[in-house]
């Protein structure tokens, strides 16, 4: 709950600052005075709910998304020896953690993956893929599941939606100021919104947010740097490396629905530019890391 307020609090202060100083160099006035009607203040508190609004939904409902879109299935009553180890080692590793139980679940999946999501440390989900589970060892097993508590007690999801909505307020902010100076200020449309409005927001939108996507994910690329050590803290180093050299191992892609790869244990290699967009770093640079941590 700390997190939250101090990440909307630091977010209403940008705000705050942004708005002073639009104010101040006197560009609220231009804008207003130049025929394009646009009032600042309101639209950094309709971004601010819009931008926080879509993110903070998602974050709700992110475990039943998870077990929706996965298929997963909570363990509730184990109904095998690997099953009961696989709840045993969760347990363990989130007292050790301080946090509280997230469920745990299996889905069915080739992939050699994992991941954990939920609103809070205390309402979270760790998940494993049956891949995982047949082609992974206890011990690499259980440095994943480290991996994915730690991601828990960190409270990266938390964070990550957090960080992703205040990129979307200022993408949904400044898209809509260019829209109206175009449209107002250089081609001088005095009724309505014209098509030129419409057409620059939408532009605007689409490349402000890939900006804002590189942000997102280089956030993501640390935050694994980080999951990583603390796997090896509830397991151990050498347990760590060997289930990071692992997944370098498996024959088939890791992937996750869009919506869940940033949380799983291994993502999409990328080649040039894309490397910005991705979710996770490299594997080799993880083991490399980790071995010089």
């Amino acid at each position: 709950m700390k997190r939250v307020f101090l990440f909307v609090a630091t977010n209403f202060a940008i705000m705050l600052v942004l708005s002073a100083s639009l104010r101040i160099l006197g560009i609220d006035r231009y804008l207003y005075t130049s025929g394009s009607g646009l009032d600042i203040n309101s639209l950094l508190i309709i971004a601010g709910v819009m931008g926080f609004g879509g993110s903070f939904f998602l974050l709700a409902i992110s475990k039943w998304m998870a077990k929706r879109s996965t298929r997963a299935r909570v363990i509730d009553s184990p109904r095998s020896e690997g099953e009961a180890w696989l709840v045993a080692t969760v347990r363990r590793q989130a007292q050790e953690a301080g946090i509280g139980m997230p469920e745990v679940a299996i889905y069915d999946s080739p992939d050699v993956n994992a991941f954990a999501t939920g609103a809070s440390r205390n309402n979270s989900l760790v998940a494993v893929s049956s891949g995982l589970l047949q082609r992974m060892t206890r011990d690499e097993a259980e440095a994943v599941l480290g991996h994915e508590i730690t991601h828990v007690a960190n409270g990266d999801m938390v964070t990550l939606a957090l960080i992703q909505g205040v990129v979307n307020t200022f993408v949904f902010f400044f898209s809509r100021v260019i829209g109206q100076l175009v449209d107002r200020v250089i081609l001088k449309n005095e009724r309505g919104y014209g098509p030129a409005y419409w057409v620059t927001t939408i532009v605007a939108e689409l490349v402000l947010g890939i900006l804002a996507s590189m942000i997102v994910m280089w956030f993501s690329r640390q935050r694994e740097f980080r999951a990583d050590q603390g796997g090896a803290a509830l397991s151990t180093r050498t347990k760590m490396i060997a289930a990071l050299q692992r997944l370098q191992q498996a024959a088939h892609p890791a992937e996750l629905p869009d919506q869940l790869a940033a949380f799983g244990i291994s993502g999409r290699r990328m080649q040039g530019l894309q490397r910005l967009f991705m979710s996770h770093p490299p594997l080799e640079e993880r083991i490399a890391a980790l071995r010089n941590a």
